[in-house]
Formats: structure tokens, sequence, C-alpha cells
């Protein structure tokens, strides 16, 4: 299968919105990149990420504590992606190309890479969000059908009720075999990953071997395989868990479209911003300290049309945009509480599953 295209604009829609948020921040002198309040935020999260991790591997409190502070780990690492790393990789987490890349190799601290992440996520996914095939994020297979055009299983009727524990296990996954996978390999499902210079593949093996230092050997050592195990378990598995839910809230909802290319001239129906709008959702924007944690990923619908534009705006834009969406009657999808939006992705497996 061939990466589809889009169609070409038929609307000013396109135009009209770049312009209209251009015009925000030239009105206000706004850079596009974060500013102080992202730059302490990050601090925060990294300075109490290192401490807590200090204190568990080499004054590793009551079991109890142990494991309360191995989900608060996971929960960091996550928060870290979203807020740091996630950023650094889109180049907009500050106006210096070099903070950029500091922020976005922090996934590599992580156990992950952030080569294969650019090309997963900056190219693949915000090109071809929902996309069956070509969108890595919707492949799940064969324990999940999140897209009606991909092939059901006798499995995907229970779907919805062992979806949480799936979704735990993607950052073990993604840091132990699907990196391995696309460095071997040379795509992302099918597209080819950028050639990789040297100074790429000695990064990969090299943060492959410090993370295995830091968050296997050393724990082992300190605290023993029994211990070390159960809390490497609880930590990645909630790391995965909340990662995973917060993309797909903002994917695979009931409202969401997937799109299939015509068959023909492989083009999909759209134009690439009215395609990212059908395919997006975002979720319990009104709740400042959930932004605050989830790095503005609840609203996805700006990120997905502004990648570059850090997430602190995304409050501010999102007024821009929605307006926008009003003028020219493009649906702009959004559920106001977060239980909603759980609740339009349970229905989605639901439906999906026993279909």
């Amino acid at each position: 299968m061939a990466t589809p295209k889009f169609s070409r604009p038929k609307i000013t829609f396109h135009q009209d919105l770049k312009s209209r948020v251009a015009e925000y921040f030239k009105a206000h002198n706004l850079a596009r990149s974060g500013n102080s309040e992202l730059f302490v935020k990050a601090g925060i999260m990294v300075v109490g990420f290192v401490l807590l991790y200090i204190h568990l591997v080499f004054f590793t409190p009551h079991w109890i504590l142990g494991l309360v502070e191995c989900l608060v780990l996971g929960a960091l690492t996550a928060f870290i992606g979203f807020n740091v790393m996630h950023d650094g990789a889109h180049g907009s987490f500050s106006d210096r190309p070099w903070v950029n890349s500091l922020a976005g190799m922090s996934i590599n601290f992580l156990g992950a890479n952030v080569f294969m992440w650019k090309t997963k996520h900056n190219v693949v996914h915000h090109s071809f969000t929902n996309v069956d095939g070509v969108d890595d994020d919707l492949n799940a297979r064969p324990f999940l059908r999140l897209s009606p055009s991909q092939k059901k299983f006798k499995i995907h009727q229970f779907q919805h009720y062992y979806f949480i524990f799936t979704y735990s296990l993607l950052y073990l996954y993604w840091v132990f075999f699907t990196d391995y996978k696309k460095y071997v390999t040379g795509k992302v499902g099918i597209v080819p990953i950028q050639k990789m210079k040297m100074s790429d593949h000695i990064s990969f093996w090299a943060f492959k071997a410090l993370h295995l230092v830091l968050f296997v050997a050393i724990p082992v050592y300190m605290v023993g395989w029994g211990p070390w195990l159960v809390g490497f378990l609880v930590y990645g598995l909630f790391a995965g868990l909340v990662l995973t839910l917060v993309f797909q809230l903002a994917h695979s909802l009931e409202e969401t479209a997937f799109p299939v290319p015509e068959p023909v001239s492989n083009c999909l129906e759209d134009e690439w911003m009215i395609h990212q709008i059908r395919t997006t959702a975002n979720f319990a924007t009104g709740y400042k300290l959930l932004t605050w944690f989830l790095g503005g990923l609840n609203f996805q619908i700006e990120h997905h049309l502004f990648p570059k534009v850090s997430h602190i705006h995304y409050p501010a834009i999102s007024k821009i945009i929605k307006q926008t969406c009003k003028d020219y009657n493009i649906p702009y999808l959004e559920h106001q509480k977060l239980r909603w939006a759980f609740r339009s992705h349970f229905r989605h497996l639901k439906g999906l599953g026993t279909a």
C-alpha cells in the first residue's frame, strides 16, 4: 500500500485559519514556542522524576510507599513525554533548536528513541491520522480493532473489557520491541524512516544501553530481582496506560472519522486541515490542571493543525479555530468532560468488536 494523497482545497479554510492564527501571534507579539512558564514546568517534572528515582533505588521505602512511588514515577514519565519531549520533538519547546533537540532527547533517557518517534509521530501520524494501514497508532492487531476497515477477530467482541490492560503494555512494548523493529526494518509500518547517520546509530544503541543500566542493572543491584521486577512492571504499565489513553481519547471515538483512500486515485476525500479536524477531538479543555499535566494534549485539534506551536498557546488559539470552523460549517469535535470522552472511546471499541 502506498501512502495516499490529500485532495486539493476547494475552499479557503486552510489559508483563512492560518492567517487568523498568525494575526493572533502578531497582535500579541508572541513567539510560537514555549516560554518561561513551560521551562519552569519542565524543570519541576524532570527534577521530580530524578528525586523520586533516587529515593526508590537508593533509599528504598516500605513496599506500600514504594508501589505508590512507582505509580507516580510512571505518571511523571508520561508527563515528561507530553510536556517536554513532545514539544521538543516538534520544534516548539523553544525558539532555540539546540534546546528543542535536548528536550526531544528526554525520551531517550526514558528508554525510547526520538529519531524513531519523529518518523512515527511527526511524519506518519500527523500526516495520515486515522488512515488504517498507514497511521501506526491504529495498529494494535490482533488484540484490538481500532478502525472499521480492520479485520475483525472473535476476540474483539471482548475488547471493551480488556483494552485497559492492552493499553498498559504500550510503554514496555515500545521500549523493548517496536523501536528495535523500526531500527531493523527501516520502516514505520509502510513508511521508510529517514536514513540514519552514524551519530544516529551511536545514539540509538548508547541510550538503549544507558536505559538498561539506569532502569534494570542499578535497581536490581540495589533492591534485588523480585522487588525490581514488581516495581518496574507497576511503573511501566502505568506509564503505558496514561500515554495510550491520552492519544486514544483524541482519535479513537464514535465521532471521529477513519478515512479510506479512493481505490483508483489513492486520494483522501478531504484536504489536510479538514482531515485533521474530522479525525481528531478535544476533551476536558476547561480543566486547567489536567491541561497542565497533559501538555495541552487534551487540545488535540489545535495540536494537529499547528504542531509547531507550543501547547501553552492552545487554549488561546482554540477560540480562533473553533470560530473559524463555525464560519465554514466544519464540525469541531469536543467532549467537555473526561468521562464523556472515555465513554465514547469505550462505545467505539464495543461497536467495532460486536458489529
